[in-house]
């Protein structure tokens, strides 16, 4: 969001200038307003400005947030830079520790994805005593999210593979008649005129050994992709223990990173991830397609907002390699329980144009797509 000089002061200097920047012709709304409420929080705290004749003053409503509201408010407000500056005097200048210096806290919070997100947004600051409490927290809350993903994955794949039940029956069609009769002679009753069979001969088949499906999820790191990044993590680690398949995940901004060695550990995933910096989609397409070793049954799965730092022509241009090789490339502008995306609408068309599928969707409905793909 671009903002006037007359807002900018507005916001810097809080109630107090309503009336000067009002005659400048600027009135707070929308997103504006809830920054003003944001910087207000923190700001408005400041006992010292105060006395001296200073102290910021916000909004005329009182503020309901708790701190890790106000932390993802501002991860959705301000720029990363800002995001940092506020993040830094909100520790060191106001001692609001509570998330991430304050273990009674942690001790006592009940586990949730909006606490989630503010500790995954605030682990760099952490100390390593409490960033150890912070992960129980992060493991709690991936446990239910796991829970809830596996039913929806298994409700998905019912018919497609089931890891849990074996067969050690041929069919019936295999079965070698001949010398099943002749093996079992010695078992010949004549007064029933039966034979008792002990032993069952079967023809061996050539069997093409069945190759996996490849799914790669390529996820955006940027800070607006919090909540995607977090399922698509749940997701590689429930799509990690389905057999059939192999599972990559890679985060990526302006560079890559590929953890997929985490895969089976949905917490460590989140714990790495390093959420910021700029979008280089085109970039994770061709590290995604170096990766592939079947084009026809491969997956790749983009979750990003698409606005793309990097060359837009590169990024279309890898799309439509990719599907020219019959790779199946789905684009999710939102991965979460909400589904609600917020993306370059622009660049989605020209993907699709390219042979992508766009869509946003709830980690279900990612499931349901991916059986329904496997399938065939």
């Amino acid at each position: 969001m671009s903002l006037d000089a007359a807002t900018r002061w507005r916001l810097i200097l809080g109630e107090a200038a309503e009336s000067a920047c009002a005659g400048a012709g600027c009135r707070l709304g929308g997103q504006a307003a809830a920054m003003d409420r944001a910087l207000d929080w923190l700001y408005g705290r400041d006992a010292g400005g105060e006395e001296r004749g200073v102290r910021r003053q916000g909004g005329r409503e009182g503020s309901a947030l708790t701190v890790p509201g106000w932390i993802n408010e501002v991860h959705t407000l301000f720029p990363r830079e800002t995001i940092e500056r506020l993040e830094r005097d909100a520790i060191e200048l106001y001692a609001i520790d509570d998330v991430v210096t304050n273990p009674e806290v942690l001790a006592r919070v009940e586990p949730n994805e909006t606490l989630l997100k503010a500790v995954l947004r605030t682990k760099h600051l952490m100390a390593p005593e409490i960033l150890v409490m912070a992960r129980k927290l992060v493991q709690e809350v991936v446990r239910r999210l796991m829970e809830t993903l596996a039913r929806d994955l298994a409700v998905a794949f019912a018919g497609v593979l089931d890891r849990r039940r074996h067969t050690r029956l041929p069919g019936a069609r295999d079965l070698d008649l001949n010398r099943t009769i002749r093996d079992n002679l010695r078992h010949y009753d004549p007064e029933r005129k039966r034979i008792t069979v002990e032993r069952l001969h079967f023809f061996a088949r050539n069997r093409r050994q069945m190759r996996p499906w490849q799914v790669i999820l390529l996820v955006d790191q940027s800070g607006s992709m919090l909540d995607s990044v977090i399922h698509a993590s749940v997701m590689a680690a429930c799509l990690w223990r389905l057999p059939g398949i192999k599972t990559h995940l890679i985060a990526f901004d302006t560079a890559v990173v590929d953890l997929t060695r985490d895969c089976d550990d949905a917490c460590e995933l989140l714990m790495k991830v390093q959420l910021g910096g700029g979008t280089d989609i085109g970039g994770a397409l061709a590290y995604a397609a170096d990766t592939i070793t079947a084009p026809e049954r491969a997956i790749v799965v983009v979750i990003s907002d698409f606005y793309e730092g990097a060359s837009e022509a590169v990024l279309v241009a890898r799309v439509r390699a990719l599907s020219g090789q019959r790779t199946r490339v789905l684009g999710l502008a939102a991965l979460d329980s909400q589904a609600r995306p917020d993306y370059d609408r622009a660049m989605a068309r020209r993907l699709v144009e390219a042979g992508a599928e766009i869509a946003a969707m709830t980690p279900g409905e990612l499931a349901g797509w991916l059986a329904q793909v496997v399938r065939g």
